[in-house]
């Protein structure tokens, strides 16, 4: 082990522009698909994150007298950044996550629908005027900067969410503390650079890595003045609920279960591929894959046999190889966990029609094959708990109000999605579904940048959704003026409530 760390990189805090490694804790980088250390994180004490945060609040007094102008300058220089050099990102981001070149840079290309969105700020940050609300009087509101916040990000889109969370909050003019997940963290940096090489001002956007302890210092700290996160529900009910016990403002996006309905009427050649896409792509480890099939009447046996052919032919391995469709786990730990929910359902009475367990792998790295289990049903754990792999269950129901009841009694309301030819069902579905993000025939309905992304119930912790244009009420206050200009004459002293 000791020749290992020696041989390591070490990934580095970013702090007001400068790289900063000397932290005496540190955390071991893998790549996945061979299971070896390729570099060690350092994290972040208290004092560390302190540092970071009076960075950022000496900056963000100069970044929020700065121009909207050069604000816009500066994404649209960051998207031509990113652009030009997504190969070089997205191949960081499979040498430490482990999903495939082509699926980085679909996430790369995700992250640049807000870049795009942000560069319009001038239009996303203008205010109200009104005149003459009463004699001689005008009121106009503007939209004002919290001042600093922190974005703490999950692992499984290292560059996608800090680009969905950073940019809103540096182009409403505050400055930012970006914590992303210390499993791969080399996005992060990478994005902190071309930022500087997009012309932001050092300490704008400071990069802090950390475990517990660092994200507690960020919840406590007095002058972070609102927190964004992505990642489990448990974790995200605790930062909500710890950062507004602070007084912050919080929007914690939490764990997902996301259900699929393929109705009787539906192409089920269609169903099946769009269920294979998006079961397995990125190994599951995306919090708006499906991971419930609902399949309504008599057609399960017909899909199940399309989606096992499919995943007969579905190739897993190295995210590096222009042939993989999947690549591994992050950790050995998520592997393990996985293939537990795997033996969990046939001990529990459910039916595994292909479980991943079989498939074998050469090396040490992190594979687990695609399984699907039939006969599932709430209670079971494979359907009650986040999975956060590549398992697809089927659950079968006897209609459509079936299938609806059966999705609304989730504690989880992240995305859905219906496949169906009716449109008399679709727009039921979309009427009657309580989750936030909805598809017809449409698998992932992630929302397009202009749009804004969020759950419901346990999927969210707060009220606002995240990017497009919720993000920019979230990242801003707004700032009521009255004003009057009255001649000298008409000074005098008035007790009465003001009413005209």
């Amino acid at each position: 082990m000791t020749d290992t760390l020696t041989a390591v990189r070490t990934i580095p805090h970013v702090i007001a522009g400068g790289n900063i490694d000397d932290d005496a804790r540190r955390s071991p980088v893998f790549n996945p698909a061979t299971g070896e250390q390729t570099a060690e994180v350092v994290l972040a004490d208290d004092a560390r994150v302190a540092e970071a945060v009076a960075a950022a609040s000496l900056a963000q007094k100069t970044w929020r007298a700065t121009g909207l102008a050069k604000r816009s300058h500066v994404m649209f220089k960051l998207r031509e950044i990113i652009e030009a050099r997504s190969g070089e990102l997205a191949r960081i981001i499979t040498a430490e996550h482990g999903k495939t070149v082509d699926d980085a840079l679909g996430e790369v290309a995700r992250g640049l629908e807000n870049v795009e969105f942000c560069a319009g700020l001038m239009h996303h940050l203008k205010g109200d005027y009104a005149e003459q609300v009463a004699r001689g009087i005008d009121v106009h509101q503007v939209r004002q900067p919290l001042g600093v916040v922190a974005c703490i990000t999950p692992f499984n889109f290292p560059a996608m969410v800090p680009l969905w969370m950073v940019t809103t909050a540096i182009a409403a003019g505050n400055a930012v503390i970006l914590k992303p997940s210390e499993r791969d963290p080399s996005a992060a940096v990478w994005l902190a650079e071309a930022f500087r090489e997009a012309g932001l001002p050092d300490g704008v956007l400071n990069v802090v890595h950390g475990d517990k302890v660092a994200v507690d210092a960020l919840l406590d700290h007095p002058d972070v003045k609102a927190i964004s996160f992505v990642g489990s529900t448990p974790i995200a009910k605790y930062i909500y609920t710890r950062a507004a016990e602070q007084g912050k403002r919080v929007q914690a996006l939490g764990g997902a279960k996301n259900h699929m309905v393929v109705m009787p009427d539906a192409d089920l050649d269609a169903a099946a591929d769009a269920a294979i896409s998006a079961a397995y792509g990125s190994a599951g480890e995306r919090c708006m894959a499906v991971s419930v099939l609902v399949v309504v009447g008599q057609v399960a046996d017909p899909l199940i046999e399309k989606i096992t052919q499919r995943m007969s032919r579905l190739v897993v391995g190295d995210g590096t190889d222009p042939a993989s469709e999947m690549g591994p786990l992050i950790t050995r730990e998520a592997r393990e966990r996985v293939a537990g929910f795997v033996e969990g359902a046939a001990a529990e009475g459910a039916n595994v029609v292909v479980d991943g367990r079989d498939h074998r792998f050469e090396g040490d790295g992190f594979f687990i094959g695609a399984s699907l289990v039939d006969r599932v049903e709430p209670g079971m754990r494979v359907y009650d708990e986040e999975i956060f792999g590549p398992v697809l269950s089927v659950v079968r129901v006897d209609d459509y109000d079936a299938a609806v009841a059966l999705i609304n009694a989730s504690r989880f309301a992240n995305g859905v999605a219906v496949f169906t030819r009716d449109g008399k069902t679709a727009r039921s579905f979309e009427f009657d579904i309580e989750v936030g993000m909805v598809g017809v025939n449409v698998p992932i309905p992630v929302p397009v940048g202009a749009f804004s992304f969020g759950g419901w119930k346990d999927s969210l912790f707060g009220d606002t959704h995240m990017y497009g244009p919720e993000s920019f009420n979230f990242y801003t206050r707004r700032k009521v003026v009255t004003t009057r200009w009255p001649e000298p004459s008409e000074s005098q002293i008035d007790l009465g409530f003001p009413t005209h």
